[in-house]
């Protein structure tokens, strides 16, 4: 493995800066400390800072040589509500807010890469480390583009990394394409006729209702999507009623709908529409309807993804690339600089899943063995792509 030996010098000391951040963790819109930390540390090393792009957005600039080209490299920095299940050290100081999906080690790889780069300097053109706040539900990629993140730094290309518990460490995946799904949410309300439980008759019971548009919801993708196409349509939650003797008046179903290709989009949102409006009909119940696009398909160019893997191969090895991954149906609003800019999205191996340690789970824990090897990757990438050969 070719982990630059400079970055494996102060390994340590990139384990101990995510540990502080991983013990106060921040959530959407919220990371004003750990953004703190970021620009104090990019200063420290040399370089520009900017920052107020989607609110607590960090971005910091590094230029050698005299080329005009421009990358950029990204990583987010928030945290999730989640009570941390964790007892060690640098477990979560904030109760209800954990650094469960890793982006406490995205952002300390990314700053290891600035710390190398900024002192070895081998390359020719400009660095753009772009540090996003709420990637989680709330979409900061999304802001940080729409306040003009590319008019103001701009790029040829921009690259992202995730962790993936079960991919080993010492293993990369990358992929050409679609390589995380869209994240949509829908809201359905019903409104039927509250009454006396004992008397149903003299309503009409939107949970029935709600019962029925749940299990027909799950004929979408089963049954009007192709199954060699992904798709998926989950409810998330049930909400109607407060009482044991009471028929409410209202019901509310929410969930999350998934996919990769436009078509399956338009047969999941118009199918979910369609089933809710009918079966509350066929009652005499109303309902009404709310669909959001939150985030696109992640999906990465050709170029820049042959060039992802290539230094990925550098650094690990070319067996451990893993180049054909299956895609996930989890989302990643990285997706919006990938519409705007052409870019690869990585996976990095975390490491076994044991314990607990999935994305998303009380006891997850970001592997700190993997720090210097991403860290290694950002800065080959940058090295190679802005070559001062």
């Amino acid at each position: 493995m070719a982990v630059i030996n400079r970055i494996a010098g102060f390994a340590q000391e990139m384990a101990e800066w995510r540990h502080d951040i991983h013990a106060h963790p921040e959530t959407a819109f919220e990371e004003h400390r750990t953004a703190d930390v970021v620009a104090t540390k990019l200063k420290s090393f040399g370089l520009e800072v900017h920052r107020g792009l989607a609110g607590t957005g960090v971005v910091g600039t590094l230029r050698r040589g005299n080329s005009k080209r421009a990358i950029g490299l990204r990583a987010d920095m928030d945290a999730l509500h989640i009570h941390e299940a964790n007892t060690f050290d640098h477990a979560s100081k904030n109760k209800g807010k954990m650094h469960a999906c890793g982006h406490d080690g995205h952002t300390t790889m990314l700053l290891g890469a600035a710390k190398y780069l900024a002192e070895a300097g081998k390359f020719d053109g400009t660095v753009h480390f772009i540090f996003q706040p709420a990637e989680e539900n709330e979409g900061g990629g999304r802001v940080m583009v729409e306040q003009g993140l590319f008019q103001k730094f701009p790029v040829e290309s921009v690259y992202g990394m995730h962790n993936m518990p079960g991919l080993p460490v010492g293993k990369f995946a990358t992929l050409t394409g679609p390589m995380m799904a869209a994240f949509d949410i829908f809201e359905i309300s019903i409104t039927g006729r509250g009454t006396h439980a004992a008397m149903p008759q003299a309503g009409i019971d939107p949970l029935v209702v709600a019962s029925e548009i749940v299990l027909a919801l799950q004929s979408i993708v089963s049954r009007t999507v192709d199954p060699q196409e992904s798709g998926v349509v989950s409810v998330t939650q049930v909400h109607g009623g407060d009482t044991w003797n009471v028929i409410p008046n209202e019901a509310v179903i929410r969930g999350t709908a998934r996919w990769f290709k436009p078509e399956v989009h338009a047969l999941i949102k118009s199918g979910i529409e369609r089933i809710a409006k009918g079966i509350a009909s066929a009652h005499g119940a109303s309902v009404k309807l709310r669909y959001e696009e939150r985030y696109p398909p992640t999906v990465n160019t050709a170029t820049e993804t042959q060039q992802a893997t290539k230094i990925a191969a550098e650094i690990v090895g070319a067996d451990g690339v893993v180049t054909n991954p299956t895609p996930v149906m989890g989302s990643e609003d990285f997706a919006f600089m990938l519409q705007a800019k052409p870019g690869s999205y990585v996976w990095i191996g975390n490491g076994p899943r044991d314990g607990g340690c999935l994305l998303h789970n009380p006891s997850y824990d970001f592997n700190d063995e993997i720090l210097p090897i991403g860290a290694s990757y950002w800065a080959r990438l940058v090295e190679k792509t802005l070559s001062a050969g």
